[in-house]
């Protein structure tokens, strides 16, 4: 059965290092036919890896102490490259139905995006990412999140989602986290399954709702 069908959303997939928008449009095969009234897109992060592919920020020399400037560094042009992607889909002025889902460096851009206060959208997902945004975080404006992250990764720790999870619910953000057995640096069957659950909850207005209720009430 698909759900949301009451407002059109935006989806917009933000790939990790190395990589570009393509690889993340599965996301966009596997929810497509649960998902109605939902536009996909997947835009190509601004900066050439050395990884090959694309990158919101470079990875070479990184640590712990640098990223969250990098970070904020990589802010106008990724706010460049979100902009676009929202006028040119009509949501510029509709963040409320709009959805950021992030891999890895991607999950990192977003979580930046909500916790700077720049993006206040209706909900995020970020899988196999950490929260390296410079503190205080801005007050939360709403925004669901859900935090995915196997248990058998080498790239990126899974103690990070554990960390993020704490200090943005520490600092008001409604957040779920899901940690995923023996599960690498991926996304899993099990994760796009979790995630399309949640964005599904996240999106459910009240209008909507009353109309189920009422529907499950003739039945």
């Amino acid at each position: 059965m698909k759900t949301l069908p009451d407002q059109e959303t935006l989806i917009v997939l933000l790939h990790g290092v190395g990589s570009d928008g393509r690889n993340m449009m599965g996301l966009a095969d596997a929810w497509r036919s649960l998902l109605s009234n939902v536009v996909f897109v997947a835009p190509d992060a601004p900066f050439p890896s050395d990884f090959g592919g694309r990158e919101w920020f470079s990875v070479a020399g990184v640590t712990t102490e640098n990223r969250p400037e990098r970070i904020v560094q990589a802010r106008p042009a990724f706010d460049a490259v979100l902009s676009a992607e929202l006028r040119r889909h009509g949501f510029a002025d509709r963040l409320d139905r709009v959805v950021l889902v992030g891999f890895s460096q991607g999950s990192m851009m977003l979580l930046d995006a909500v916790t700077s206060g720049r993006w206040p959208v209706a909900a995020g997902v970020a899988f196999s990412g950490r929260l390296a945004s410079p503190q205080p975080f801005q007050p939360s404006s709403g925004t669901k999140l859900l935090l995915l992250h196997g248990t058998s990764d080498t790239v990126v720790p899974v103690d990070e989602t554990s960390r993020a999870q704490k200090a943005l619910q520490d600092s008001g953000y409604e957040t779920e986290a899901r940690l995923l057995p023996a599960l690498g640096h991926s996304i899993s069957s099990e994760g796009v399954l979790l995630a399309q659950r949640f964005i599904a909850a996240a999106l459910v207005t009240p209008a909507s709702r009353s109309h189920e209720v009422q529907q499950l009430r003739r039945a």
